[in-house]
C-alpha cells in the first residue's frame, strides 16, 4: 500500500557554484523524505535517532521542533555515538535501551529498499546498534531516495555489510566467501580511506561487506546462515523490520506502508 505527496520543497543550504546538482538534488531529496518521517512523531515519545545522511536531516529537524515548543517532552536514542554527538548538539534529550527498553518510534535510512520493503544497512558501519534499537520500536519509518529501491537485496551491487569479530577476521571473510559462492559473493574487509588502516564500528569490531552478482534467495535462510557462523556479529539485512517507508523523488513522497 503506497500513497503519493506532492512535494513540499525545502530551501537547500548555500553552497558555491563549484557543488555538485546532481548530488545537491540527491540531498533536496533526503530532506524531503526526513522530514516527512519527523511528523510520525508525537510529544512524549521515546524515538530512536538514526545514522547516516539521510537520518541526519531528520534528527536535525526533531531538534528543531523541540526548541519551537512543538514537540514536548521526547527521549531520542541514537543508534551511534555520531548520532549522539549531533542529538546534544541540537539539544534533544537522550537515553538508552537499558532505561528505555520498548521505542515508541525509530526513523532511519537505508542502503537498499527492495519490494517487500526489506532492507540493507550499515554502508555507515553502525548496523549492530541500529538493529537493537529499531528491533526494540513499536513502528520503525525508513527515509530513503528513490536511487535506494532495489528489484532484490544485493541488487545494487553495493555493500551488504557484516560485523565481525577482529579475531581471524579472514577466516570469517572466507566462509561468509563460500557461504554464498553460487551468488558470485566476494567478501572484502572494509577499510579507513583516510589511514589505510581496518574500520573500527562503535563496538570495536570490523566489518565484512559482501559483494553479490545475482539474488542470494531466501534472506530469512541467508541470514540465519550468516549469524551461524562463529566471528559473525551481525548482518546489514534487516527483514521484516520496517513498518513503512518513506520514499522522496523527483515526482513526490511516497509512503509505503508495509503489509501485515
Amino acid at each position: 500500500m503506497a500513497t503519493t505527496y506532492a512535494p513540499h520543497f525545502i530551501a537547500s543550504e548555500t553552497t558555491s557554484s563549484s557543488s555538485n546538482p546532481i548530488k545537491m538534488a540527491q540531498d533536496e531529496l533526503k530532506k524531503i523524505a526526513a522530514y516527512k518521517a519527523v511528523e510520525f512523531i508525537k510529544s512524549g515519545m521515546v524515538v530512536g535517532l538514526g545514522t547516516g545522511s539521510t537520518a541526519k536531516h531528520a534528527v536535525d529537524r526533531i531538534g528543531e521542533l523541540i526548541q519551537q515548543g512543538v514537540l514536548t517532552d521526547i527521549v531520542g536514542i541514537p543508534t551511534s555515538k555520531k548520532t549522539h554527538e549531533q542529538a546534544l548538539s541540537v539539544h534533544i534529550p537522550l537515553s538508552d535501551l537499558d532505561t528505555h527498553p520498548v521505542v515508541d518510534l525509530a526513523i532511519d535510512g537505508a542502503d537498499e529498499v527492495d519490494p517487500d520493503l526489506n532492507l540493507v544497512k550499515g554502508r555507515g558501519g553502525s548496523l549492530l546498534r541500529e538493529k537493537m534499537i529499531e528491533f526494540a520500536s513499536k513502528k520503525f519509518v525508513v527515509i530513503v531516495d528513490e536511487t535506494k529501491l532495489v528489484d532484490y537485496i544485493g541488487g545494487s551491487g553495493l555493500a551488504m555489510p557484516v560485523e565481525v569479530v577482529p579475531f581471524c577476521w579472514k577466516f570469517t571473510a572466507h566462509k561468509l566467501e563460500l557461504l554464498f559462492k553460487e551468488s558470485g559473493c566476494v567478501a572484502k574487509l572494509r577499510i579507513c580511506p583516510e589511514t589505510g588502516d581496518p574500520f573500527v564500528t562503535d563496538n570495536s569490531n570490523y566489518t565484512i561487506d559482501l559483494f553479490f552478482k545475482k539474488s542470494i534467495g531466501d534472506l530469512k535462510a541467508a541470514g540465519d546462515a550468516i549469524l551461524r557462523l562463529p566471528g559473525v556479529v551481525e548482518h546489514g539485512m534487516f527483514i521484516d523490520m520496517a513498518t513503512a517507508v518513506i520514499v522522496a523523488g523527483d515526482g513526490g513522497v511516497t509512503v509505503k506502508n508495509k503489509e501485515r
